[in-house]
Parts: C-alpha cells; sequence; structure tokens
C-alpha cells in the first residue's frame, strides 16, 4: 500500500523523494519474498516448494 501510495505521489509531482521511497520499498518486499522461498526449500525440500 505504502508502496503504491509513494509511485502515485512520484507521477502526480514528480517528487524525487516519494520515488527513492517506492524504490526502497520494492527492495525490501522482494527480500522477504527471497527468505519465504528459502525457508520453505529448507522444510520441504527443493522438489516440493511451490511458491
Amino acid at each position: 500500500m505504502l508502496r503504491d501510495f509513494s509511485w502515485r505521489v512520484f507521477a502526480s509531482t514528480g517528487d524525487i523523494h516519494a520515488y527513492l521511497l517506492y524504490r526502497d520499498h520494492h527492495q525490501t518486499d522482494g527480500a522477504v519474498e527471497e527468505a519465504s522461498f528459502d525457508l520453505a526449500q529448507e522444510e520441504l525440500g527443493d522438489s516440493q516448494a511451490c511458491l
């Protein structure tokens, strides 16, 4: 939600701080998804991890 809001602010105003917030939030989301996949691989094994 914060990511969408910061993108809308950047798109409408051109405020670079809103873009940086969007980018930082997007990078954080990617790290969380990778950690979740790694955890699933450890728990289920490589052949059964389906995320």
